[in-house]
């Protein structure tokens, strides 16, 4: 019985090493990459609900998050990058929250916003800038985790944005 177990100890190991290469660069999880694959588009005739305001943001930081974790810099690092490169529909989006009223309590005085999480007083900037560092940081550990293909891309930078 002892001599059954060294070769199937062996043929175990070789398994096990085997899903520890890098598979020829090809996905390793595709279960938890983005379908950058899928249109955008609706079909003709139908009805689509409108984006909330974070979508464009989401986005842009997701196909900038997965074209730049390739990247040997640490995931925050990568995470800032693709923050600073969505720059503008970020300031988009603060400038439509500008427009917004600001909170007021049953006798009209303003309401002090707090961040849920910390507890800290914030504001809506704030929110934003923290949403797009915090799905930055998730998309490009996603992307690595599983192997990912970033977006199409031209000239540079990744289309849909």
């Amino acid at each position: 019985m002892m001599s059954n177990a060294l070769p199937l100890t062996l043929a175990l190991t070789a398994i096990i090493l085997a899903g520890c290469d890098d598979h020829d660069g090809r996905m390793v999880n595709s279960k938890i990459c983005a379908d950058f694959t899928a249109s955008k588009t609706a079909p003709a005739g139908a009805v689509v609900a409108a984006e909330d305001a974070a979508s464009p943001v989401d986005e842009c930081v997701r196909r900038w998050a997965y074209s730049l974790a390739g990247a040997h810099d640490g995931a925050d690092v990568v995470a800032n990058a693709a923050v600073a490169a969505c720059g503008t529909a970020l300031t988009r989006w603060n400038q439509a929250s500008l427009d917004q009223p600001p909170a007021q309590d049953s006798s009209g005085a303003p309401v002090e916003t707090v961040n849920l999480d910390t507890g800290q007083p914030t504001n809506a900037m704030a929110e934003h800038t923290a949403f797009a560092h915090r799905q930055a940081l998730l998309y490009v550990v996603q992307a690595r985790a599983g192997r990912c293909k970033p977006p199409p891309a031209t000239k540079g930078a990744p289309n849909g944005i």
